[in-house]
């Protein structure tokens, strides 16, 4: 009997702040706590766990790369461990500019998590408790502790819920349904109902992971190798020896019999048919919807992905199902290269308990609970990077409350992070949120390549980060800003033209600054004989030069688009922050829309900007609210 499987024989006293789960929301949590001088204590049902990377063998990717970034900065160990385990580095969205330009890695699933296990093992003031938390301990709305399955009691000042698809959770492969938090771990029960009973609303949503094949089953020969990047980049600012190796990857593609296949037995999947009640990743859709909202389409690529070194275990990235087991193996036999395959594990979906995070703060804290923060897929969120970069805000505001001090937030001019929460806390979740670099308006600020710029100073004030490494970071970008400068000196005909000429850029008449060349589109910085500045730096990782040298060139280039925005932001900065205050009652204000008076006294935003993202609110209703607050 699972449920009476923990004995936990010494009850950890003088916790500071409890984290629930030991996913990617939970590591960086209790992290983030402990390097703010908190005691933690992270409760999970399996300790072996911890870490685990339950989905997809990968790290980052369009919009998430930069979230890692961001994490790394704020002292996180995601982009480390990426670093550490790494088997393929790649920047995606090359074709577009550089602002959105993303690091993503294949990674060793199994040293992975054993590098992020050793790091909450073996860090001082972090317990690690086996057990199940089924409720909370109160004392006038205000967390003092939780309550394990087996009654243990566990005090504390702070807890961080980062339950990902446990509470409640279902699978579906086909007719087959098994209670499970993932396959072959039990899910968890009771916390939900508890925390509805405290007046807390609850919904359900649904994801999905494809079938686990076995390499010696398929023909490579029929595949497309796929590989990383010639000079990859490291996540981490602290990753000083980087030599990965490039593992590749393979690919290939469905085809019309596929299709067929799947289309016949569509009314078996239970995440099409709609037998599974909670809503779907529309950004990641499984087969059974590619192959019937896009019909026009005869073929989908899949890639094969080893889900750690020499991995006899094979991931099928773009094929996340809930067909029979019988149906998904035909389907793919269908496929060039799969003839003969076999599972390891067969794909299914999983539905499980989340709770709108409407109900949160900025901070993430609830509204109503004090010193209760919730993070990751419990928020409605999807992806590793979007639970990681909850965890860490929220362990680091959970410290914050401890501390009487003001929340560690975030503007959506100023991380990626910050849009992620601020679209959680005002829009409506009506499917699992996933990060993409459309969903920032100022995308062209916060690149991934500015990550330690804009926000070291902030982490390590926060203490979230030590100063030799607010320091390091700083000194990095002092390389971007000397070659900036140094841009300014001016070029001469004879200096630049036989340059212009050959790459069939109109010739100069008289003196030019390298910088006013370097803004015409053909032009890179390596081309201007200005930028050996970058040969002082002999000392320094060469991928962090690089990456240097490229913010000085964005700096120039965007230099337009950058001042706009910062224009913008200007104007719209004393609504941004107009305060709310928490009894403001929307429903007397007689002049805004029924729908707006619903939503808002419902999301109860913090302030008139994040009012006027919240679901409903019209350009009219602002403008209402605007007047109502200026009283």
């Amino acid at each position: 009997m699972w449920v009476n499987r923990f004995h936990v024989k010494h009850v950890p006293e003088n916790i500071d702040v409890l984290v629930v789960g030991g996913g990617h929301a939970g590591i960086e949590a209790t992290l983030a706590a402990n390097r703010m001088g908190m005691k933690g204590c992270l409760v999970t049902m399996d300790k072996k766990a911890v870490g685990r990377m339950s989905c997809n063998p990968a790290i980052g990717g369009i919009a998430k790369g930069q979230m890692v970034r961001e994490i790394d900065v704020l002292g996180g160990v995601m982009g480390l461990a990426a670093d550490n385990s790494g088997l393929q580095f790649k920047i995606l969205n090359r074709s577009k500019g550089k602002s959105v330009w993303s690091p993503r890695a294949q990674v060793d699933k199994r040293v992975y998590e054993k590098y992020v296990n050793n790091r909450i093992n073996n860090t001082k003031e972090i317990t690690v408790v086996e057990g199940e938390v089924v409720r909370l301990l109160l004392r006038n709305f205000k967390v003092v502790g939780v309550v394990l399955r087996n009654n243990v009691r566990i005090y504390t000042q702070a807890v961080v819920l980062t339950c990902g698809t446990f509470l409640n959770g279902l699978i579906h492969i086909g007719e087959r349904k098994i209670r499970a938090g993932r396959m072959g771990e039990p899910g968890a029960e009771g916390l939900t109902e508890f925390l509805v009973s405290l007046g807390l609303v609850s919904g359900r949503l649904k994801t999905g992971t494809p079938p686990r094949l076995i390499a010696d089953s398929i023909d490579w020969t029929k595949t497309t190798v796929a590989c990383g990047d010639k000079k990859p980049t490291p996540f981490s600012y602290r990753t000083m020896a980087f030599s990965p190796p490039d593992v590749p990857c393979h690919t290939i593609k469905t085809n019309a019999l596929c299709h067929d296949i799947i289309y016949n037995d569509l009314d078996r999947s239970p995440m099409f048919s709609g037998d599974v009640s909670g809503v779907g990743p529309r950004y990641c859709p499984s087969i059974e919807d590619k192959i019937y909202r896009f019909a026009h389409r005869e073929e989908h690529a899949l890639f094969l992905e080893p889900e750690w070194f020499n991995s006899k275990q094979i991931y099928t990235n773009g094929f996340s199902t809930s067909l029979p087991e019988k149906t998904q193996l035909k389907a793919l036999r269908a496929v060039a290269g799969l003839e003969n395959v076999e599972f390891y594990r067969p794909g299914y979906a999983i539905e499980y308990d989340f709770f709108p995070p409407a109900q949160l703060k900025s901070s993430l804290e609830t509204k109503n609970i004090k010193g209760l923060f919730f993070a990751g897929q419990i928020n409605g969120t999807s992806g590793y990077e979007e639970a990681a970069a909850q965890g860490l805000v929220a362990g680091a505001n959970a410290a914050n409350r401890i501390m009487n001090r003001e929340p560690l937030l975030f503007g959506r001019d100023e991380a990626y992070i910050g849009v992620l929460i601020d679209d959680l806390v005002t829009k409506d979740t009506l499917e699992p949120y996933r990060m993409f670099t459309s969903r920032a308006e100022y995308r062209i600020l916060i690149r991934y390549s500015n990550a330690g710029d804009r926000l070291a100073k902030k982490a390590f004030e926060q203490g979230l980060i030590t100063e030799k490494l607010y320091e390091k970071i700083a000194g990095y970008f002092q390389i971007s800003k000397k070659t900036v400068n140094a841009l300014n000196a001016p070029l001469t005909p004879d200096d630049i033209n036989p340059l212009l000429l050959r790459l069939g850029e109109k010739p100069i008449k008289q003196k030019c600054s390298a910088k006013e060349i370097l803004k015409r589109p053909v032009i890179n910085i390596h081309h201007l004989p200005v930028c050996s500045i970058e040969k002082n730096y002999h000392d320094l990782p060469s991928y962090f030069i690089d990456e240097m040298m490229m913010e000085a060139e964005i700096t120039v280039k965007y230099d337009g688009y950058i001042k706009r925005h910062l224009k913008q932001l200007e104007r719209i900065q004393k609504q941004e922050n107009k305060h709310i205050p928490e009894s403001f009652d929307y429903l007397q204000v007689s002049s805004l829309s029924n729908e707006a008076r619903e939503k808002l006294s419902f999301v109860r935003p913090e302030t008139l900007g994040q009012a006027l993202r919240v679901s409903g609110v019209t350009p009219a209703d602002a403008s209402v609210l605007a007047v109502y607050l200026s009283r």
